[in-house]
């Protein structure tokens, strides 16, 4: 089985509204005019999508941040590159990630809706999240972790509605991988250090990585790209920035040895 996972384009544009001056859009906005403008290119994320196209994997996985600040006219840039894609017999799972969901306003919180449900084709809505998806040799858990936060920092929780539904769905018996699909890193080495932009009330499933409950998480949100796994793949894969990086990445999991490997890809 082949998977094909990238995330975080973070396309970009001006303040939409007068209102963006009065919550955290502006934050966003000015870090895009002044520097993620001119080391996040679009370009890259058109590359990705043709060789998706051409690879025809099982499953495609975005892990979010498709935006800068979750304004309308930000979907509207990226959902034309990524029609091809949705409009192809690929499946694709997405969840947003914390600059989809930057804020609380409604044009944007619909605009992040929207994109949900026409990314997956209607498959599911972002209100039908936490659900989970039995594609082939393996079985996707999404959770949203991704919430508007205050203007410093970053982060993200996983919330009660997730964590029952994880504990749940994971004390069934096992008949193939789990995989969880989340925008935010599970496994945090320098919690610490990276407090404005961790996850928080991952420790259950840390656990259930741990112990084989979960076989696989895949998540963006940490811009390069990274794999902490065993020797049968089993652990937490991050596939950077596809705009940043022109990184993302192609896994393979053999039915035949249980185990899964990894490709990093690279548009440039």
């Amino acid at each position: 089985m082949k998977i094909i996972h990238f995330s975080d384009p973070h396309a970009g544009g001006p303040a939409e509204d007068y209102m963006a001056y009065l919550d955290k859009r502006w934050v966003g906005v000015f870090n895009y005019c002044f520097r993620r403008k001119f080391v996040f290119h679009i370009e890259r994320l058109k590359k990705a999508v043709t060789y998706i196209l051409d690879c025809k994997p099982d499953v495609a996985v975005c892990t979010g941040d498709l935006t800068s600040t979750g304004q309308p006219g930000e979907f509207a840039k990226v959902i034309p590159i990524l029609k091809p894609l949705r409009d192809s017999a690929i499946p694709v799972l997405f969840v947003p990630g914390n600059h989809d969901y930057y804020v609380r306003r409604k044009k944007c919180t619909d605009a992040m809706r929207a994109t949900v449900s026409w990314f997956s084709r209607g498959r599911y809505a972002f209100d039908d999240l936490p659900a989970a998806f039995d594609f082939g040799e393996c079985e996707f858990l999404l959770i949203n972790t991704s919430f508007p936060s205050n203007l410093l920092c970053s982060w993200g929780f996983v919330k009660d509605d997730s964590r029952k539904f994880l504990l749940d769905y994971c004390a069934k018996p096992k008949s193939k991988p789990r995989i969880l699909v989340s925008h935010y890193p599970v496994i945090e080495d320098h919690p610490v250090f990276r407090l404005r932009h961790r996850l928080f009330g991952q420790k259950e499933i840390l656990a259930m990585l741990a112990d084989g409950r979960l076989d696989l998480s895949l998540c963006g949100h940490v811009h390069r790209p990274y794999k902490k796994v065993d020797e049968r793949g089993r652990g937490e894969n991050c596939s950077g920035s596809v705009t940043r990086n022109g990184a993302f990445s192609e896994i393979e999991y053999k039915q035949s040895s249980d185990t899964f490997t990894f490709k990093e890809l690279a548009v440039d």
